[in-house]
């Protein structure tokens, strides 16, 4: 039997307290790996291929979360920075000291491991603002993509969201929160016939089924996150004073009852870390590894268009040193494309009760490179709770021969934190009231809304129809002072004012359109259109653009 390693401890004086040790194992402690259990042999994670992503699976209740916990606490002793999902709150507890329990010591001699209870540097996160720190993204950086996601649009209205961006961005218009959102497309609605012109066609009845939909989310709490003070990842990145990294814990409870909430708000920042962090290449260990529990929510009912996006940000973010771990009960859960970038498997056990789980089963045996002494199929609906199949990479990049192995009992808390303890917790946060107060500066919402209290409409004022529409512009200007609608642009309406308003609308658009039906049978063909809609544009132009 080789010799324990021995663990030494950073001076106080350099760090300002003492570093806790790693465990002692009986089995020579490889550097740069992560103790995950044992069964013929010690099974090890490599940090250097910890990039190149994993899978956790296997049916409720059979360990997938402590794995989880043993993963990201081995990380955070490496100096990872972690963040994971924390879905029914079990994962909270790895910011507390853990307990020397007799089953987790005993679990834990078995594998030759020195049981050490301890406690990972922990900062909460919450869509919410209830149990951790705010996060919030703007809404141009969700962009119309994952937005349309988020809506359940279809195509078409896919499309008209990108055309309002479109607008924003030539506007100058800055898109932060829900509020920017419906003005902007308001003011698309307001210049439909321009914008179709340009983009493709913009119907208002498209407009009011995507700001339903941005109702129907408000509703659901998604407006709590858009908006300002957006989160800076790099505050994901840190490490404490003992270079432990730091793990962040997004509280995610509240969050499954919008399960498209949850799943677009980690895709979002999966696209953000690929998207802001450089290039590194192959590192010694990963800067960040990112876990996915109920990952299947993240390809659910997903266009090819999402997906192909999904399968592109996991191939890529590896070269920017960031692992991704998908946490899910079953292989077939992740596409394949997404799933022949997961080089690292954990598979806890699966039951084969219908032919739907034996299908399971053989798909899950089958993505596990074989060994010819273990029954793959057979193993997994025979494991225990704790055990499990894992295959991780080796020096060459290649996956090892599938094994069964007893899984290590984590060190911190099996279990969630109490109230009092979160407290504490949020008390010493790094980021305490950086992101904790709203800030509601000018975008598209303020800007817009002032244009209107100017000129009326969401637009700068335009020349008189008199000067620009000719004679249907006059004709337009004539109607109008009889029916007492002539008035300066910016002035507010009286009472009278607006009665005389509506009767306008109500009788010009019954005499243009039977002027228009007239001519249009007097000239007919496409002539008669033209001419026909050109009387309605310049006799109405200059009423309803009052």
């Amino acid at each position: 039997m080789a010799t324990p390693r021995k663990t030494t401890t950073k001076s106080a004086t350099t760090t300002g307290k003492v570093a806790k040790p790693a465990p002692v194992i009986d089995d020579t402690d490889a550097a740069g790996t992560i103790f995950v259990g044992k069964g013929t042999k010690p099974e090890r994670l490599t940090l250097a291929l910890a990039n190149r992503h994993g899978l956790v699976t296997g049916a409720t209740g059979t360990g997938k979360t402590v794995t989880l916990q043993v993963l990201a606490e081995g990380f955070s002793r490496a100096g990872v920075p972690v963040f994971a999902s924390d879905i029914k709150g079990d994962l909270s507890g790895i910011s507390v000291l853990g307990e020397a329990k007799e089953a987790l010591v005993a679990r834990a001699q078995s594998l030759g491991l020195n049981y050490q209870p301890d406690e990972f540097p922990a900062v909460f996160w919450d869509l919410f603002g209830e149990q951790g720190h705010p996060v919030r993204a703007t809404a141009s950086e969700m962009g119309p993509l994952l937005l349309a996601r988020l809506l359940d649009l279809n195509d078409v209205q896919e499309g008209v969201l990108n055309i309002a961006f479109r607008a924003a961005d030539e506007q100058g218009l800055l898109l932060l929160d829900l509020k920017d959102l419906r003005a902007i497309l308001n003011y698309v609605a307001e210049h439909a016939a321009e914008l179709t012109t340009k983009y493709g066609n913009v119907a208002k009845q498209t407009i009011g089924t995507i700001q339903r939909q941005l109702l129907v989310l408000e509703n659901q709490g998604g407006s709590k996150f858009f908006g300002e003070p957006a989160l800076a990842l790099k505050d994901f990145m840190r490490v404490d004073r003992d270079g432990r990294g730091i793990i962040n814990i997004l509280a995610a409870d509240k969050l499954m009852e919008n399960p498209r909430l949850y799943a677009t708000f980690l895709l979002w920042l999966l696209s953000e870390l690929f998207e802001e962090l450089p290039e590194v290449g192959d590192v010694d260990k990963p800067k960040l590894v990112f876990f996915f529990d109920e990952a299947h929510l993240l390809f659910t009912d997903a266009p090819k268009a999402l997906l192909d996006k999904i399968e592109q940000v996991v191939r890529l973010i590896r070269s920017k040193g960031v692992g991704v771990y998908f946490v899910t009960q079953n292989p077939l859960d992740v596409p394949d494309k997404v799933l022949a970038q997961l080089g690292n498997r954990v598979q806890h056990a699966l039951r084969a009760f219908t032919p739907r789980d034996q299908k399971a089963v053989k798909a899950a045996a089958e993505t596990f490179r074989p060994n010819p002494k273990l029954d793959t199929a057979s193993v997994i609906t025979q494991l225990g709770k704790g055990e499990a199949l894992v295959s991780f990479l080796e020096g060459n990049g290649t996956p090892s021969m599938v094994e069964r192995c007893m899984v290590a009992p984590p060190m911190a808390r099996i279990g969630p934190v109490q109230p009092a303890e979160r407290s504490a917790i949020q008390a010493k946060s790094p980021f305490k009231g950086k992101y904790d107060t709203p800030i509601d500066q000018e975008s598209a919402y303020e800007v817009l809304g002032k244009r209107v209290e100017k000129s009326g409409t969401t637009d700068a004022p335009a020349p008189d129809v008199a000067e620009t529409g000719g004679i249907f512009g006059q004709i337009g200007n004539v109607l109008g002072g009889i029916f007492g609608t002539g008035r300066p642009r910016g002035t507010k309406l009286s009472t009278g004012q607006v009665i005389a308003r509506e009767v306008t609308r109500s009788i010009t658009g019954r005499i243009a359109g039977q002027i228009a039906a007239d001519l249009g049978k007097s000239i007919g063909g496409k002539m008669g259109s033209s001419v026909g809609r050109a009387i309605i544009r310049g006799t109405l132009g200059g009423i309803l653009r009052r």
